[in-house]
């Protein structure tokens, strides 16, 4: 709930004195709003606490001022403070400004992670007390092998709070992150309040009832008065390998050119002749700027920087450009990070959502955004690593696609990486959305982790007494005791865990091999390889392959997955045509609906967003052409000619998937459908018998049936997703992909308002598979 304050408190007054001190030197004038609402909450009551306040607002301070006060006042007999970070560097960066803060009282700050120091986690044990900085799977591992010492270091904890909460909202790491929590808790027998800090929160009263799940405390959401958020945007898109879309045309065709926000693009005898130019537009625009280069991949990462890299040399000039993401070693990010840092480096750092988060790498002129992110929860943050000490933030976009054949289809030449930037700053300068939790799911693979680490932790434990510590966790709410008793008896069958001659579960000789491997810790799928086969010739390695029956491009080629080997890492093609699905996000994809919605009313409108570059206004002005020739606006089913149509459903990645089962395995007889592909989550390209009418009368007929999601499935089809998900019975495999990933009730209800497309006429004409400038 919003916070309401009956009688303010003083809360510099209330601080702490040597907390006050550190303001007076740290030259503050007066307290943020942020401080002042965060201060009144915590001072004033005893609940939860959500703090939503942007990037570098002084976030960190407005919670730990008075909870260090309030630890000051009345020492914690253990740890006091327990602060959970998504990433190590981000714990690294906080750790000195806590310790700055907390020397003068004599309040201790520890770092528990892989690279901390082992002494100083020796000497915590010894003698707990003050703030444990800490990731979630530091804290699994602290539950697993220090386990009986859980009660004297945290039976007094007053305080948890939780950094970066949004990043804990939509995957398994952040129910893992509170599972945890709660078992700590229940350990050592502490009712400490969380506090939650985010600069990107969509739904502040859905996050707080997350972030207070399995606790009988509400939480409160200060409102203040913030800082205004000044922005500059600039959006641009490129043809990598021609001329460019406002080649030999007429400026009135884009609308009116406004100035543009930033700087125009470098003449081009400024750029390199051997240049990409999207990459030579990035090469040309850091030069003389400390800034953040952020891609959507590891791999984009790499191959942007090995770009950038070459491009000095080429260029004669020296390499400027650092690299920064999660498979890189410990040492190659810090150097990076204290490169950054140098007041005087005008450096620039290719990284992926590692630098997404508040670690710190000194004052950024600039970020750039190669592609458009999934979320814009992603944006936000990203955009918000700039715009520190009073400067506005400062984002670039920069878009790249190839030039495609006359005989291209229409869909494939929509610009759908620019679409969807545009929907993105849109969405959040209209409505201030941003991606809410995910709520709802079964997390099998995490109910697996978390049995095997709690039998680890606890040794044997008769059945019931399993399921009274495990399924009652929060983030296992959906998940039935059947459902349980299924998975036990598979583990014990695989021989993970064994039953013991007293009737009690142990784990199993195979079990124990998963739990005392150090990647056991993480829940998040480790970085190993896939070897992809076409008969006898490899064709090269993934990270993690879609499921069978779905599509992988790899060897310049789109393959058809017919066999995953999950236990010697094999995946089995064979040839197949049209696109490769888009994956974003953690999971199997995990764009918004309301993304794709304003991705349609972008095409649908005539407004020329002001961020727009040259370049991109043509390329949108292209687009919305392709739109209102295809009719779009009038109907999402387009016929392409002969039997081939295209859909555009505008849903999110999970009522997308759920469609393309729907048309399959519902509707396919009835229409007579030939082939069905897709690019996630945009369209659908059918071949097809029917015709629109009788399209639109055979699936609105069919979704006002009732059916099981499980009917989508065909019957040997068990995805894999999660780490742990290769453990798990088909039969949950299924459930948990029907009921807790595919959004069926979505997807009903789209296809249910199609029904007002029935009285188009039966043939409508084809669309032409080229259009030229008009």
């Amino acid at each position: 709930m919003e916070s309401k304050n009956s009688h303010s408190i003083d809360v510099f007054s209330r601080y702490a004195p040597f907390i006050q001190e550190y303001i007076y030197r740290s030259g503050w004038k007066s307290l943020r709003g942020v401080q002042n609402a965060a201060g009144q909450a915590i001072f004033g009551s005893d609940d939860h606490v959500l703090l939503c306040a942007s990037t570098a607002s002084g976030k960190t301070e407005a919670a730990f001022f008075p909870i260090l006060t309030l630890l000051e006042e009345k020492p914690s007999t253990s740890v006091g403070v327990l602060y959970i970070a998504p990433l190590k560097a981000l714990i690294n960066d906080q750790f000195g400004r806590l310790n700055e803060l907390c020397q003068e009282a004599g309040i201790p700050v520890t770092r528990w992670h892989g690279d901390a120091s082992t002494s100083q986690k020796v000497k915590l044990i010894k003698h707990p007390a003050g703030i444990l900085q800490i990731t979630p799977e530091s804290l699994e591992s602290l539950l697993i092998n220090k386990h009986a010492a859980i009660p004297s270091l945290f039976g007094d904890l007053r305080f948890i709070v939780i950094d970066e909460i949004h990043s804990l909202l939509r995957g398994d790491r952040g129910l893992q992150t509170f599972a945890l929590i709660q078992r700590l808790c229940r350990t050592a027998g502490c009712d400490p309040r969380r506090i939650g800090l985010s600069a990107t929160i969509g739904d502040p009263l859905a996050v707080g009832d997350f972030l207070a799940a399995g606790t009988t405390r509400r939480t409160v959401i200060p409102r203040f008065q913030s800082e205004p958020e000044v922005w500059q945007l600039s959006m641009e898109q490129f043809y990598d390998d021609g001329d460019q879309a406002d080649h030999d045309r007429d400026p009135a065709i884009a609308g009116e050119l406004l100035q543009a926000p930033l700087e125009p693009e470098p003449p081009t005898d400024q750029a390199p002749e051997y240049a990409l130019p999207s990459v030579a537009y990035i090469f040309e625009h850091t030069r003389g700027h400390k800034s953040l280069i952020f891609t959507n991949s590891r791999e984009d990462c790499e191959l942007l920087c090995q770009l950038l890299r070459e491009y000095c040399a080429k260029n004669g000039e020296e390499d400027r450009f650092l690299i920064h993401h999660g498979n890189l070693s410990a040492a190659v990010r810090q150097g990076a990070e204290e490169d950054m840092k140098d007041d005087d480096s005008l450096k620039s750092i290719c990284a992926t959502a590692t630098l997404e988060l508040g670690i710190d790498v000194g004052k950024l002129d600039r970020a750039f955004q190669a592609e458009a992110p999934a979320t814009v929860s992603g944006f936000l943050q990203r955009m918000g690593r700039t715009g520190r000490r009073g400067q506005p933030s400062q984002m670039w976009f920069v878009m790249a696609e190839h030039h495609l054949n006359k005989n291209a289809e229409f869909a494939a030449r929509i610009p759908w990486s620019l679409i969807q930037g545009i929907a993105l700053v849109q969405l959040y300068t209209e409505e201030r959305f941003v991606e809410p939790p995910r709520l709802g799911r079964f997390p099998y693979s995490l109910l697996y982790h978390q049995t095997m680490s709690t039998l680890k932790s606890n040794g044997e434990m008769t059945p019931a007494e399993l399921a009274s510590r495990v399924l009652t966790l929060s983030p296992f709410s959906n998940i039935s005791t059947d459902d349980y008793r299924e998975l036990l008896t598979h583990l014990i069958k695989i021989g993970h865990i064994e039953l013991t001659e007293h009737d009690g579960i142990i784990l199993g000789t195979t079990g124990e091999r998963v739990v005392n491997d150090y990647k056991f810790y993480a829940v998040f799928n480790d970085t190993e390889e896939y070897t992809v086969h076409y008969g006898s010739q490899q064709l090269g390695t993934v990270l993690l392959p879609p499921p069978e029956d779905e599509k992988l491009a790899i060897a310049g080629h789109v393959w058809k997955v017919k066999e995953v080997d999950w236990h010697r890492n094999e995946v089995y093609v064979e040839p197949t045509g049209g696109n490769v699905p888009a994956f974003f996000g953690d999971e199997m994809g995990d764009i918004h609906t309301r993304i794709l919605e304003r991705m349609r009313d972008v095409l649908a409108e005539n407004t020329m967003y002001p961020y727009l570059m040259r370049h991109a206004r043509f390329r949108l002005q292209d687009a919305r052409s392709l739109y209102d020739h295809a009719g779009l606006a009038d109907s999402p089913l387009i016929h392409l000619g002969g039997n081939t149509w295209a859909l555009f459903p505008w849903l999110g990645t999970y009522s997308f998937t759920a469609l393309q089962m729907f048309l399959s395995r519902k509707c396919g007889e009835r229409l007579g459908l030939e082939k069905l592909e897709s690019l996630k989550p945009y369209y659908i390209m059918l071949q097809m018998e029917a015709t629109a009418e009788e399209f639109f009368h055979i699936v609105t007929e069919e979704a006002a049936r009732d059916f099981d999601p499980l009917d989508l499935l065909g019957p040997h089809y068990a995805p894999r997703f999660q780490k742990y998900d290769k453990f798990i019975p088909p039969t949950l495999l299924r459930k948990g992909f029907a009921y807790g990933v595919l959004d069926v009730e979505e997807m009903k209800k789209r296809v249910l308002s199609w029904a007002q497309y029935m009285n188009q006429p039966n043939s409508l004409p084809a669309v032409p598979k080229y259009l030229d400038h008009e």
